[in-house]
């Protein structure tokens, strides 16, 4: 095994992190970093590195922030790496020029069992879907967005209590284990691509909106909850309850209150809230109040009236 293999690694969020800090625990040659540019944030406006380039800093690897990725001087910056191969992971759409560069290929590692669930969201949207399944794939970047032939896949259970952050967890754990597994079979050539099976492309995973996350009442209960436990910790299902907007996070299904219409709640005041759905009713047992924390209903009820 040569693990002189050189080696770009591409990634922005958190969930790129164990990715590249096990590729260099395991002595791999990573020769460089490619993460967004710095973000202002807070009041202070204070520019904020990407996780990626705070991994990176600390193992003293060079990074590169390009705005455009087409960029003719970013281009020649990165030949001059000389990468054999480019590693991504939970970064954005790479222009052909960056993708086709090294001489092993670019792959990328997906949060689904592709090619379902192509897009840029597809922890979240197995969980809305109700899915029991998922997992995570390397595969060969191409033209079309996650479309490349697959190198490897490995499943995961979607838990009934599982939310998108538990699963998301799970998934950056075993995807950064897939990586390296990846890594080295493409250095032994041992790797065998298989073309995706368009047949199995049966959900897409778009990228997520503040309108998209707006809870639907009419739906039913056990839709609704798999709604909000898709969305949870982040973004956050949401409704308007008053005149105020309301993040729910967690929930169970309870026993329908027939004097209720679609979207009308009921509450005691201070141990339930019960909404009524288009099948069954949810009861709210973690939610943020616009302005307020995030709490548990008994404390919520204890310090608001609805």
């Amino acid at each position: 095994m040569d693990k002189n293999l050189r080696i770009i690694f591409m990634g922005t969020p958190e969930f790129a992190v164990p990715s590249l800090e096990v590729l260099v625990e395991n002595g791999w040659n990573v020769v460089a970093v490619i993460t967004a540019p710095d973000k202002p944030k807070g009041r202070g406006k204070k520019m904020i590195p990407s996780p990626v380039k705070e991994a990176a800093a600390k193992q003293g690897i060079p990074v590169l922030q390009p705005a455009n990725l087409k960029d003719p001087a970013f281009i020649d910056e990165l030949a001059g790496y000389k990468a054999d191969i480019q590693v991504v992971v939970a970064f954005r759409m790479l222009p052909e020029a960056v993708w086709n560069m090294p001489s092993k290929g670019t792959f990328n590692l997906h949060a689904s069992l592709l090619p379902n669930y192509r897009g840029a969201a597809p922890i979240n949207w197995a969980i809305i879907n109700g899915e029991k399944e998922t997992g995570i794939t390397t595969f060969f970047l191409k033209h079309q967005i996650d479309t490349g032939s697959i190198i490897f896949q490995e499943k995961e259970p979607i838990h009934p209590d599982d939310n998108v952050g538990s699963l998301y967890e799970r998934l950056m754990a075993k995807g950064a284990k897939l990586v390296v597994k990846t890594i080295q079979a493409i250095d032994e050539d041992q790797v065998q691509p298989i073309e995706q099976d368009e047949g199995k492309a049966i959900h897409e995973a778009p990228k997520l909106f503040k309108e998209t996350c707006k809870i639907d009442w009419s739906k039913p209960a056990e839709s609704i909850h798999n709604f909000i436990r898709g969305l949870s910790p982040y973004p956050a299902a949401w409704c308007i309850i008053g005149d105020r907007l309301l993040k729910i996070y967690k929930t169970e299904p309870v026993k329908e209150n027939k004097h209720l219409q679609i979207g009308e709640y009921e509450t005691d005041g201070k141990s339930y809230l019960h909404f009524q759905t288009g099948n069954g009713a949810l009861s709210i047992l973690e939610l943020q109040l616009e302005g307020k924390k995030r709490m548990q209903i008994e404390d919520f009820l204890r310090g608001n009236k609805i």
